[in-house]
């Protein structure tokens, strides 16, 4: 049976859909994951759901024990990840409600710890490739999927993470825009990287929620604006998933 890690919060926890459904804890040597594992099957796939702000959504996106909660996903011997995030679109056709598959991303965090490399273990170097973060193989079958739903969706991009819990100033939204990114969020830097470190394909699932500060026509973004988008556009990210984990 394939096993398949799902990152975010998107709510499946609450659907009716798995069988067998049980909550695990994993105890790492980076500490406690961001919460327990809901455990299910659907179809062919056992499914570990792990709320990356906890249940509460009470921790912030620099507090995010990002090493623990890649640890515990390869203790549980997952062969894959499907991340969820909602995200600030950088370019006038990415509009509301859109999903982005992305295809690469910049780390503008400064605060987080990025690999488990730390120190090199008995003068183990370890430098690992990153061209490519994302599974080619897992993003495919995520575009498939979005035409197979009628989702409104872009089928490549450069997401940006921030440290948060702030949002960006004009400034720096235009200068995310310089730099080339396509969508910024505060959630998949240094998830991705440690998931690649950790041998575990990853590919995450970007739902925009708003303009972020770049646009002068708009109001810059607020948490209440991300709230309402996500909320009104996240059964699409459901159905999205759902359509996925069919496919194992």
């Amino acid at each position: 049976m394939v096993k398949i890690a799902l990152i975010g919060g998107s709510g499946l926890e609450k659907l009716n859909i798995f069988k067998d459904v049980n909550e695990v804890e994993i105890v790492t040597p980076y500490g406690l994951p961001s919460s327990t594992f809901f455990t299910g099957t659907l179809g062919s796939c056992e499914v570990y759901i792990l709320s990356r702000h906890g249940r509460d959504h009470s921790i912030p996106p620099t507090q995010v024990n990002n090493r623990a909660n890649i640890d515990a996903i390869r203790q549980l011997g997952c062969d894959y990840i499907f991340a969820t995030t909602a995200c600030g679109s950088l370019r006038e056709e990415i509009g509301r409600g859109d999903v982005v598959i992305p295809d690469q991303f910049i780390d503008f965090t400064r605060h987080r710890i990025s690999t488990f490399y730390d120190p090199f273990d008995g003068g183990k170097i370890a430098h690992t490739a990153m061209g490519d973060p994302f599974s080619e193989e897992l993003r495919q079958i995520l575009i498939d999927g979005c035409r197979e739903t009628g989702i409104r969706f872009h089928p490549t991009g450069t997401v940006v993470t921030i440290e948060g819990p702030r949002f960006s100033t004009r400034a720096e939204s235009k200068m995310f825009r310089l730099l080339g990114a396509d969508i910024v969020n505060m959630s998949l830097a240094p998830e991705a990287s440690l998931a690649r470190e950790a041998g575990i394909p990853y590919s995450a699932i970007a739902l925009s929620t708003d303009y972020d500060s770049w646009k002068h026509d708009e109001e810059a973004v607020t948490w209440e604006e991300v709230l309402k988008v996500f909320s009104e556009n996240v059964s699409n990210v459901t159905n999205l998933l759902i359509n996925t984990l069919m496919k194992y």
